[in-house]
């Protein structure tokens, strides 16, 4: 590694303590500065972190001790924040979604693509043991043609998630509810596993929440390009917390991702079909949650996050675009676009025409 990377946390949400505590345990990073609006909260992460803090974002991207901005704003603003970083010639991290617009977010993939830094956007289950061993035998052809994938996030926010926080629930900032905010990284992977998406056709409601502009409940059934099908579902409604669940099947080989773990991973012996085997390594998993961010998001494992910071650092380092890049950050932004709009129009969408 090249002298010591610099990185700057903008924005002090919930997961920043996730994104300083795992670019710290990084060797050869650091945090070095923190920017917030509120001076309070950009002051206690900054001494948790040994960095400074700015309630001045220009001003903080004058330092060029920073090669690396780590964006965690509202998701109405990731866009904006990254282009001023592109500009200023900062590598770009942002959490997901991307943007909330998908003319801001192809913007930020162009001005950092102008300015020669690195964009990458939070994905960070693709880094998941459990992801890679799947992908790997899916590419490799053991899992046959792809026929049918089921994604559901029944997750849990109480009325408080929303009304202590006066961007949650609002389209301007939030973009959507359950889908963008919560279940995105379980339809990241859903598309990641089973294939590009051609259309959906689905239905969204506000159900359980007072307040709130976005949906807390949402079903679509998904074609892909493979001709697959797929559903997924979400909700904060699901009372106490349930679980973010993956159903991969194809011909040969059928896979479940639940919480994260792999619990259920079948190949077809094709000279004795009537031999199932499960290869899953916890297969003693009985479905209970874990500490999870079924309920709350400040449970999040961060261990994937910070193989997906190390794999930025070595993009920079050698001049390759990041594993999880601009575009591959737009894939699930489109699908769930897609999902709103064909909700407000009650007609199937076709992900090429956004």
């Amino acid at each position: 590694m090249k002298r010591e990377f610099g990185f700057a946390i903008v924005g002090t949400g919930l997961i920043s303590t996730t994104h300083y505590e795992q670019i710290s345990a990084i060797e050869g990073a650091k945090v070095v500065a923190v920017y917030s609006r509120s001076e309070s909260k950009a002051k206690s992460l900054a001494e948790k972190a040994g960095a400074d803090w700015y309630i001045d974002y220009q001003e903080m991207l004058k330092r060029k001790d920073i090669d690396i901005v780590s964006i965690i704003t509202p998701s109405g603003t990731h866009a904006d924040m990254a282009i001023e970083a592109a500009r200023a010639g900062k590598h770009v991290i942002v959490e997901k979604p991307m943007d909330i617009s998908l003319e801001k977010a192809q913007q930020m993939i162009d001005v950092c693509r102008e300015h020669g830094v690195k964009l990458s956007v939070i994905s960070q289950h693709r880094f998941d043991a459990s992801s890679v061993r799947i992908k790997a035998d899916i590419d490799s052809g053991r899992f046959g043609k792809m026929v049918l994938g089921q994604a559901s996030v029944n997750w849990y926010r109480p009325q408080s998630y929303y009304d202590t926080s006066k961007w949650r629930g609002t389209i301007k900032m939030d973009g959507g509810g359950v889908l963008i905010n919560q279940a995105i990284h379980t339809i990241d992977l859903f598309q990641f596993l089973m294939g590009e998406v051609e259309s959906v056709y689905a239905h969204t409601a506000i159900l359980a929440h007072e307040g709130i502009e976005v949906e807390d409940v949402a079903v679509a059934t998904v074609k892909f390009k493979n001709g697959g099908l797929g559903i997924i579902v979400g909700t904060t409604t699901a009372y106490p917390g349930l679980s973010a669940r993956l159903e991969i099947i194809g011909t040969t080989g059928t896979a479940i991702i639940e919480n994260d773990q792999l619990i259920k991973h079948y190949l077809r012996n094709l000279n004795n079909e009537s031999e199932a085997i499960n290869l899953a390594d916890n297969k003693n998993h009985n479905g209970e949650d874990r500490d999870h961010a079924s309920v709350d998001p400040s449970a999040l494992d961060g261990a994937s996050h910070r193989l997906q910071f190390i794999d930025m650092i070595n993009a920079v380092q050698e001049d390759r675009e990041p594993l999880i890049n601009g575009e591959e950050g737009l894939k699930p932004l489109k699908i769930i676009l897609a999902i709103y709009q064909s909700a407000r129009t009650g007609q199937p969408i076709q992900i090429e025409n956004l």
